[in-house]
């Protein structure tokens, strides 16, 4: 198949994937550094860790491909202040979410998972996401948010 990298910031933004799927990706890699600063895990932790597996699930469903996230784990802090805790959590995602393979929070490791393109070419003709897309309605799209405070 053909594999899409977008990097780290880019695994936020449905754009980036919709663009690399329309561009005949099959499977959208996403190598990244995440995690959180120590003083905000207790907090944020799970939820923001939640947040970046359901925006990438998301962006399998939306486009009808697979998803492969790579995190780091780990703990690092360079110049000796509270650094950032990496929370590792690597995963493969079919096209309709499901996940195939997930690594730990705490230890490098090895994923393996298999790629059906015919499982992926079954679930866009069951889910035609990307044939049923309404361009008409996208005008504006490539323009950042205005506030409408800001007239």
């Amino acid at each position: 198949g053909r594999i899409g990298v977008l990097i780290c910031w880019d695994q936020w933004y449905p754009e980036a994937a919709r663009l690399t799927a329309l561009q005949g990706a099959n499977i959208l890699l996403y190598p990244t550094a995440i995690g959180w600063h120590p003083h905000e895990k207790e907090a944020y932790g799970e939820t923001q860790r939640d947040s970046w597996r359901t925006i990438q699930r998301g962006h399998a469903i939306a486009n009808g491909v697979y998803v492969a996230a790579a995190n780091r784990v780990g703990h690092e802090a360079p110049d000796g202040g509270p650094g950032i805790e990496f929370w590792g959590s690597s995963f493969l995602s079919d096209p309709q979410g499901v996940l195939i393979a997930s690594a730990s929070d705490n230890a490098e490791e090895i994923l393996i998972g298999e790629v059906d393109l015919k499982h992926m070419e079954e679930v866009r003709r069951n889910w035609p996401f990307l044939r049923d897309r309404r361009i008409d309605a996208y005008a504006g799209i490539d323009q950042r948010f205005l506030d409408i405070d800001q007239g």
